[in-house]
């Protein structure tokens, strides 16, 4: 067990770059932890990574790797590593890297957490990122209250259909902009009142206390529907405006009170463990659109920027 199969691309580009290639298997040092990849997610920052669309922060070193999330089974252990055993089975994130769409990875123990008992790897991942993001955002970042107003952009995709879920569970009166053919879906998770994103004005959905934007265009725009003492984190940027992005956060968060919260997420354990709890009492339902099959992650990528997700795309590994 020398080499692996990981998914690579050596330049940027659309999503015909990607291919799996041969990396050396990690090596199990004392403090990490080897994990036999299962299942991985297809995130929006990985299609804003492999596009060059963060090049200016990212360079061009290559080969680069995909995947930031990942549900296994753990195959080796380090010396100094207590609490985990060969079998168990995990799930984690890989933080501010990439490499999870691997059929092996090493972390730090403090990166993963036991995944939930009662869903496949398949389902498992569909819920991590977006189970993360989600209670950080709304709870850690906003301080969502119960009764307050919440509107979700992107409302059926990877992360906004576990945001209104976790939104619901927040006792929040949860509103969502989805596309048309997904607003009964989005209804379903939870959602009081979903609404057209074609179709539907921003200034007629009224105020809100919290603004959770997994779109990331038009930020100033969307900020307008903060009521007084109102709260926006913003999880992305325009993709096709990386810089006015950065540059409207950065520029809300200086000036004025309904500022957008900018969103890096990079958990420990703790946080997976509650994610995992959610899950295996019911409380957070996956949703997985599509798995795909490792040589066909060009697909879901595809998949993925061609919109009208509901929920997750994933990728199977072995």
């Amino acid at each position: 067990m020398s080499e692996m199969n990981a998914v690579l691309f050596d330049r940027y580009g659309p999503p015909e770059v990607l291919y799996v290639g041969r990396r050396p298997v990690p090596a199990v040092t004392p403090e990490k932890v080897l994990v036999r990849v299962r299942a991985v997610g297809v995130n929006g920052g990985e299609l804003l990574l492999r596009a060059g669309k963060l090049r200016l922060v990212t360079g061009r070193a290559f080969p680069r790797a995909s995947g930031i999330d990942f549900v296994g089974e753990v195959a080796g252990v380090g010396d100094r590593v207590t609490g985990v055993r060969v079998g168990d089975r995990v799930w984690g994130l890989l933080g501010r890297r990439t490499g999870s769409m691997a059929e092996y990875v090493a972390v730090s123990p403090r990166q993963i957490a036991p995944a939930p008992e009662n869903l496949t790897p398949e389902e498992a991942v569909s819920l991590l990122a977006g189970g993360v993001t989600a209670v950080i955002a709304l709870r850690d970042k906003a301080a969502l209250r119960p009764g307050e107003r919440l509107l979700v952009r992107g409302g059926s995709g990877g992360v906004g259909s576990v945001a209104v879920q976790v939104g619901k569970l927040l006792g929040a009166h949860v509103v969502a902009l989805a596309g048309g053919k997904n607003l009964d879906f989005v209804r379903g998770l939870g959602a009081d009142d979903a609404f057209d994103h074609r179709t539907t004005a921003l200034s007629g959905l009224g105020r809100f206390d919290v603004v959770l934007d997994t779109v990331g265009t038009r930020p100033f725009e969307v900020r307008r529907l903060l009521a007084p003492g109102g709260r926006m984190v913003a999880i992305t940027i325009d993709a096709d405006r990386p810089v006015a992005g950065i540059a409207a956060v950065l520029a809300s968060a200086v000036h004025g009170k309904s500022r957008i919260r900018a969103f890096s997420g990079n958990p420990g354990s703790a946080l997976l463990n509650e994610v995992t709890r959610l899950a295996e009492r019911g409380e957070v339902i996956p949703v997985v659109d599509t798995v795909h099959p490792l040589d066909r992650v060009a697909d879901a990528h595809r998949a993925l920027e061609a919109g009208g997700v509901r929920g997750k795309h994933v990728v199977r590994i072995g």
